[in-house]
């Protein structure tokens, strides 16, 4: 079992219903694992709000960078963090502090990002908690097709 005692269904029906990510700890940088799992969420369809403070005002595969989670603009459906596992707490209470202003239902740890303290307080807040996982990952491995053809009214 994963570290977040999630079912590959509850996984699926959170990337399924996902509009939107901010990926906090976004980078510019090419050779970097944010900006590939960035490009592979645009590809799949999702719209992206990149945080990242050094980098804020700056272009990511057509989105610009924000300093902070409070800088975006609701909706936010997942917040997709790619910080080390100690980093995570702050991003998790930025999330739950916005969580009624931008519409949060799930924070994302990425691959690597176990943080049991943080999760237990996004989920008492309510928020569904996905911990050591890649969504670019989860996409393929559930066989998910990209959200442009899955509803092309969009």
């Amino acid at each position: 079992m994963s570290a977040d005692g999630l079912s590959d269904d509850e996984v699926r029906q959170i990337l399924i219903s996902a509009d939107v990510f901010a990926v906090v700890g976004a980078s510019v940088k090419p050779d970097r694992p944010s900006y590939g799992v960035m490009a592979a969420l645009v590809a799949q369809g999702y719209d992206l709000q990149p945080i990242n403070p050094g980098n804020a005002g700056q272009m990511i595969h057509g989105y610009r960078v924000r300093a902070s989670l409070a800088d975006c603009t609701p909706p936010v459906d997942v917040v997709d963090i790619f910080r080390n596992s100690d980093a995570a707490a702050d991003a998790v209470e930025d999330a739950v502090r916005l969580k009624t202003a931008l519409g949060i239902t799930t924070l994302w740890m990425q691959l690597g990002v176990v943080n049991e303290a943080a999760a237990l307080r996004g989920r008492a807040a309510g928020l569904t908690v996905v911990m050591d996982r890649c969504p670019k990952i989860e996409i393929a491995r559930l066989g998910l097709v990209p959200k442009t053809a899955a509803r092309p009214s969009r």
